[in-house]
């Protein structure tokens, strides 16, 4: 592998240090972390020079690391692309009189929303058009949209530079133009009253945090907002939405491990909303409407794995829930739908997903069943509530995603829509595997394989492992086209299935956090050690790659076992987890102490963060071929942690590895907001990853 010879850039080390009980704890580029960083979020160019220098010196620096790897870029994004079917859309969601659906243009790189009359081909109408709206800006991507009941008002919003402030508007659905009413600095969501003339959303403080409930009534000032509800805890996060059964609206309220929802009658929307049941720690609870009762799905009464109960809508308290599903321990309810005669839920057992509809007459259940080894589950958009059809999508590594229309009364299923390739695609070139690897202490850790027919499973083939491992986020063993280019290089690509996130259920996430936080790391390298006793690769020639608190992942393996990886992607990557824990001004602080601890008020978190976090790990040692991705107006992952992580990285490590640093001057948290632009991300990546395992003229 050719290294250009361009000197890499330095960030000066100005001191700073602290006491937390009794640990001293210095940090000597602390002072990346512009002090209005607020305001940098709603407006980038206020950007402290300084620090701006250095982002913008790392970014030139990887442009003329990368420079000769541009030829390969854009081979790549040709490859993805074509794999794009560019004028795209959905399959059409019936709603009353119309059918609503999404699509793209050709050359276009956001989508538009649209309607036709229902069960016709036309005439279309489009309600709103991305690529007309983000015309001029740098960035634009969609929030949330929801339409009145009589469908002639939507309210929808857009985060104009990846900081997730939405601005929220109305538009008229029969003139396309947007009402006076404006809302600033809203979490992206709204939710109608029945009448229509009135919405309720939720708004972000200057700290990100979404903590206020608010009602709109169209045609008045946001500042004249009548304030439903605020939460006290910064630690919670509050949002707004309503029953399919349109009945109810619902402010939820939660973290990452309890819950509490208040609800308001739609038809009474100036009515002082009502409390489920109080938040109890460690409790948490979804809810659903049918006929005179809440269907509610909760960990409540020891049920890890979720149950779900009933309760009468004139007194939905705890003390009168009453199972209807069980508890089974070991099989994880994902989450359900309730219709006007019909309860579906998403369960997973074993790491495998299905399907169980329960006809709410009878009490009769049946499973929708699926024959692959590895596959990927999800429920499809449903606007209505009295319907016999439930949609769903289905895919796997090799089978592209399937839109299916499945009638719960007579037991068949039609599908609707095939992913298209138009590059062309052959399942049968590729081959999927299930592999389960044994971790440090016995666990058995679910992986899933994909590589092309023909690949060389002596060791000799470089190996591309994915995770992420955190919050319970369970990774999809679905069809993604950009790996392709992968797997048709050569790579064996591997999702390993680790602690921290719900692939075994809510044990499997239990022991990946807090305190068993270190279970994610050691689960992640045990993966890449068992693909290496199997003779499927060698030590050394994995390239890991994982974002935000996969981010966290990648900074942890480098330290933990260096010399496993060839290379290491982390993208947004969440790697100053102690300096971010200790700071409850920042937006996710608080929200986020249930994961990892509180090291601000418990010596052992501190302690047991501390131990892993991978900018206070960093060494003088040798470290992989690293790459870090950041986006400057991320709130989620603030440009800082990146930037700190490879300044220190820089002054310890003892090797001459690539160690570059990339930051999206104009994006957030998920990259470049067109669909077109974030393909030329991926191609960066990977051309890194095919840089450093030699192998950027693969055909």
């Amino acid at each position: 592998m050719s290294i250009p010879n361009v000197k890499p850039p330095r960030a000066e080390k100005h001191p700073r240090v602290e006491t937390w009980h009794g640990f001293e704890k210095r940090d000597d580029y602390h002072w990346l972390k512009a002090e209005n960083w607020q305001e940098v979020m709603h407006d980038p160019s206020l950007l402290p020079q300084d620090i701006r220098d250095v982002l913008e010196g790392e970014n030139a620096y990887h442009e003329a690391v990368m420079a000769g790897t541009v030829a390969l870029q854009e081979k790549l994004f040709a490859e993805m692309k074509g794999r794009i079917k560019e004028d795209d859309a959905s399959v059409p969601a019936p709603d009353g009189a119309y059918d609503y659906y999404s699509s793209f243009v050709k050359g276009g790189q956001h989508p538009r929303y649209c309607r036709k009359p229902r069960g016709q081909q036309g005439p279309e109408e489009l309600l709103l058009d991305g690529n007309a709206l983000a015309k001029g800006r740098e960035y634009f991507r969609f929030g949330g949209m929801d339409l009145t009941p009589d469908h002639k008002l939507i309210a929808w919003s857009f985060d104009g530079n990846g900081s997730e402030f939405y601005e929220l508007r109305v538009r008229d659905t029969s003139t396309g133009q947007d009402a006076a009413d404006i809302l600033e600095n809203t979490a992206g969501g709204a939710t109608w009253a029945a009448d229509g003339k009135s919405f309720f959303y939720t708004l972000q403080d200057d700290n990100h945090r979404p903590l206020k409930t608010f009602r709109h009534v169209l045609g008045t000032a946001q500042s004249d907002d009548a304030l439903i509800y605020e939460e006290n805890d910064t630690g919670k996060f509050t949002g707004v939405g309503k029953t399919n059964s349109e009945k109810f609206i619902l402010i939820d309220i939660h973290d990452h491990d309890t819950s509490e929802i208040w609800i308001i009658d739609a038809d009474k929307p100036t009515e002082a909303p009502k409390l489920i049941a109080p938040r109890a720690e460690g409790i948490e609870y979804d809810l659903e409407h049918w006929n005179d009762r809440f269907i509610i799905k909760t960990n409540a009464g020891d049920s890890e794995d979720y149950k779900i109960v009933t309760a009468p809508v004139s007194n939905p308290g705890p003390e009168n829930w009453t199972d209807l599903v069980p508890h089974r321990p070991g099989v994880f309810l994902v989450g359900f739908i309730v219709l006007k005669n019909w309860l579906i839920r998403m369960e997973r057992e074993n790491a495998l997903p299905r399907i169980v509809v329960r006809d709410m007459a009878t009490g009769e259940e049946h499973a929708i069943a699926f024959d692959e080894e590895a596959y990927s589950l999800g429920f499809g958009e449903m606007r209505e509530f009295d319907t016999d059809t439930l949609r769903f999508s289905y895919s796997s590594m090799t089978t592209p995603s399937q839109v299916f229309d499945y009638n719960m009364r007579d037991r068949t299923r039609v599908l609707r829509k095939t992913q298209e390739v138009p590059s062309g695609h052959n399942p049968t070139d590729y081959v999927t595997r299930r592999l389960l690897a044994p971790a440090h202490d016995g666990e058995m850790i679910p992986m899933t394989l994909l590589y092309r027919k023909g690949t060389p499973l002596d060791g000799s083939a470089p190996l591309w492992l994915y995770g992420y491992g955190s919050y319970g986020i369970s990774i999809p063993a679905g069809f993604n086209t950009n790996i392709l280019s992968l797997a048709d290089r050569g790579f064996i690509y591997a999702i390993a299935h680790i602690r921290g996130g719900q692939e075994k259920g809510r044990r499997w996430y239990k022991t990946g956090k807090l305190e068993h936080k270190a279970n994610t790391f050691r689960d992640f390298i045990s993966c890449g050690e068992f693909l290496v006793s199997q003779g499927l690769t060698r030590k050394g020639n994995i390239v890991a790659q994982g974002g935000s608190a996969g981010g966290m992942l990648m900074g942890a393996v480098a330290n933990m076992a260096p010399d496993l990886f060839r290379g290491i992607v982390a993208e947004v990557p969440f790697v100053d987890v102690l300096t971010t824990m200790l700071d409850d001004t920042l937006p996710l602080t608080p929200p986020e102490w249930p994961e990892w601890g509180n090291p601000r008020d418990s010596k052992a978190a501190y302690e047991n963060i501390a131990a892993y976090s991978p900018y206070d790990r960093i060494e003088a040692k040798p470290y992989p071929h690293i790459l870090a991705v950041g986006g400057l107006t991320d709130p989620r992952v603030t440009y800082w942690e990146p930037a700190k992580w490879v300044a220190k990285l820089r002054e310890m490590k003892t090797d001459d590895n690539l160690l570059l640093f990339k930051t999206n001057m104009g994006a957030g948290h998920g990259g470049a907001s067109g669909r077109f632009d974030r393909l030329k991300e991926v191609a960066f990546v990977y051309a890194f990853g095919l840089k450093v395992a030699g192998m950027t003229d693969a055909a």
